[in-house]
């Protein structure tokens, strides 16, 4: 029986193609890439963003300084500083008034007892005086301790005033502070983004480039299996015919004679070969002999 094969193949340009692409596949693969040109980055830090990280670093504890001269404004002595330097001066100014008042009040009891025609330094006259001297002394020293609690008082004011100053600026500073920082951070990073993005552009164009070959490879692989889908293929049979009488009878004259020879003189070369040929003149319809002269004896 004839065996037939039928293979489909591409057409001839197809297959050039597919070859064409197969050896561009390889050569390009076969090279590494150097990701290194858009292997991700991230931006430094902008100068403004150092200078926040700066300013907070040297901001801890700036407060300190104004808590500790606030505690010099407090205590039983934190007044001293804001006594006033003519306070001395302003106590002797008024005593010294006071005493000038008080001697023209002696001089009114001498000028009376004169007039009344009393001795002067008489008993009556002394005892005027006496108590006369008396509550003015007594004036004064009132007066000098409420010169005295005015301008103690006014100096604890202004301590007060100063340590609630000093602590106002020690809660301020830190804010005050802390707005620069913040100012500078966001300005700082308006910059350090724009950076990131310039890096991030020249990234991506450094990846476009390094992969526009391969792109352009997987578009041309595209094409190619486009082609194999679309186009009609090329059949192509090969076909195997039938054996001839003649290479029938080779081929059993062949398989017996090596039968026969094997049987009835195993190792007899000479008399394997001539039975092979007298079955091969069988075969051929030379009948020159009996069947057993042709090597056929088992045919009876």
């Amino acid at each position: 029986m004839a065996t037939t094969t039928q293979r489909t193949l591409p057409a001839q340009f197809i297959e050039d193609l597919g070859k064409d692409y197969g050896t561009q596949l390889k050569g390009l693969t076969s090279i590494p890439l150097d990701t290194d040109k858009f292997a991700p980055q991230v931006a430094p830090q902008d100068a403004a963003q150092q200078q926040a990280y700066q300013l907070g670093q040297s901001g801890v504890g700036a407060y300190e300084p104004y808590i500790t001269q606030a505690g010099a404004y407090s205590g039983p002595t934190g007044y001293q500083q804001f006594t006033s330097p003519y306070q001395q001066d302003v106590i002797d100014a008024t005593m010294s008034d006071y005493d000038a008042q008080s001697q023209k009040g002696l001089a009114g009891i001498g000028q009376q007892a004169a007039l009344s025609g009393q001795f002067l330094g008489g008993g009556r006259e002394g005892v005027q005086r006496a108590e006369y001297q008396a509550l003015s002394d007594r004036n004064r020293a009132s007066m000098l301790a409420q010169l005295r609690q005015q301008m103690f008082g006014q100096a604890q004011q202004g301590a007060q005033t100063a340590f609630n100053q000093q602590t106002a600026l020690a809660g301020q500073v830190p804010a005050l502070q802390s707005g620069d920082i913040s100012q500078l951070g966001q300005l700082g990073g308006i910059q350090q983004a724009q950076e990131q993005a310039q890096l991030g552009a020249t990234q991506e164009a450094n990846r476009m480039t390094a992969m526009e070959p391969y792109d352009r490879l997987g578009i041309y692989g595209q094409g190619v299996t486009g082609l194999i889908s679309g186009y009609p293929g090329q059949y192509q049979s090969m076909s195997q015919p039938n054996p001839t009488a003649l290479q029938t009878a080779l081929g059993t004259a062949s398989v017996l004679g090596g039968i026969y020879g094997n049987i009835a003189n195993p190792g007899a070369t000479k008399g394997g070969n001539t039975a092979m040929t007298n079955a091969t003149n069988a075969a051929l319809g030379n009948y020159t002999g009996t069947p057993a002269q042709m090597g056929m004896g088992w045919l009876k």
